[in-house]
């Protein structure tokens, strides 16, 4: 995994691994949890991986937009 850049310095996101059609997100409570073309969807999952990328706002992302619509959690 990658670790998040967290330039807001308040993310509880600390670290993702993106695949051509999912994202893993991985938090300050070393759960992890993937999100997928399935679950949420692909424009979800897209924009998450610009966020993850960019090392802002991926935390309030998923707080606002998928928080309980993840595919799976992994840990």
């Amino acid at each position: 995994m990658e670790r998040y850049k967290n330039s807001g310095g308040n993310s509880g996101v600390i670290a993702y691994e993106i695949a051509d059609d999912s994202i893993k997100v991985k938090f300050s409570d070393n759960s992890v949890y993937l999100f997928s073309y399935r679950k949420p969807g692909s424009s979800h999952v897209e924009k998450m991986k610009i966020l993850a990328i960019r090392g802002q706002g991926l935390n309030s992302y998923i707080n606002t937009n998928v928080k309980y619509l993840y595919e799976s959690k992994l840990r």
